[in-house]
């Protein structure tokens, strides 16, 4: 994990770095009035945009488990428990990371998440309804599926893509702002008007709903690798089976915000939309096993 965090960091700074130059050289900071007010406003981004998801990471088992409700199974109560400890500490084992805590929450919905701030620290959460809606190949396909996030490091690397976005919807808001403040400004002034806060707000919610689109645009490629995963630690025909199941099954999330997108199965939508759900359509998702079945058995003949 440090050193996945390290990597963004210092890609972060390189681009920051690379921006202030190209702000310099098209006279951005002169405009301003102040060269030293976007070397300012480049840190202030820099720490605004990584500070909220580095925080939402290291507290993301805590706050998934108080979202939802589940109970970490400290000590296997019945068979069913039993099996599911079993089988995750064998995928884990599989899939070369630590043990992760097993829970369960209550919820009719065939649904599962992981989450947790390191590939040894996580937290794998199953619903009551996959339990009951499921047979066990299935199951642990799905339970595959969460192992491979937590394996691949999706967590972290969405957590640091959310801050690298985040970082610049901070900056180019605020340099927005503070340009339509001057242009609409008619007096010298020592601090910024409300042109300045309104055209802020409305900078950032724009850039925001933009800057959504970018970090779900990467969400659904991870559940490609997941579903592939998933058939690695449990066979093709079980991830395939499973996600065949969930159509057949289909309700919305009731997962929280904070944690829907680490869940297996996500919302629907068309056209605008689509651009912003976390996974591809089930539909997608099974073709690409398929597509994946097929190519296998043409490099085997």
């Amino acid at each position: 994990m440090v050193t996945r965090i390290l990597l963004f960091l210092v890609t972060n700074l390189a681009v920051v770095l690379v921006l202030n130059v190209v702000l310099r050289v098209l006279g951005v900071d002169r405009m301003l009035g102040n060269g030293g007010q976007v070397n300012g406003l480049l840190i202030l981004a820099l720490v605004m945009g990584f500070g909220g998801s580095i925080i939402s990471l290291l507290l993301s088992k805590w706050s998934a488990r108080r979202a939802t409700g589940a109970q970490v199974i400290a000590s296997p109560a019945n068979p069913t428990e039993q099996w599911l400890v079993d089988t995750v500490g064998r995928l884990a084992a599989q899939a070369g990371i630590g043990m992760p805590e097993v829970a369960i929450y209550e919820a009719p919905e065939i649904n599962a998440f992981a989450t947790g701030a390191s590939r040894d620290h996580a937290l794998v959460a199953v619903s009551t309804g996959l339990l009951n809606g499921m047979s066990a190949e299935e199951a642990q396909a799905v339970l595959g599926h969460e192992i491979t996030h937590v394996a691949n490091g999706d967590m972290i690397t969405l957590a640091l893509i959310q801050g690298v976005v985040n970082t610049f919807v901070i900056f180019f808001a605020r340099i927005i702002a503070s340009l339509v403040d001057r242009s609409l400004s008619r007096s010298e002034r020592s601090g910024p008007g409300i042109a300045y806060f309104v055209s802020s707000m409305i900078a950032e919610v724009l850039l925001g709903i933009a800057a959504s689109a970018i970090v779900m645009w990467f969400s659904r490629r991870r559940e490609f690798r997941a579903d592939a995963g998933g058939a690695r630690l449990a066979s093709r025909d079980h991830m395939i089976a499973a996600l065949e199941r969930l159509k057949l099954a289909y309700e919305p999330s009731s997962l929280p915000e904070g944690v829907r997108a680490f869940g297996i199965a996500g919302g629907g939508g068309l056209g605008l939309r689509a651009l912003f759900l976390s996974h591809p359509p089930l539909d997608q998702r099974i073709a690409a096993l398929r597509a994946a079945a097929a190519d296998s058995g043409l490099r085997l003949h």
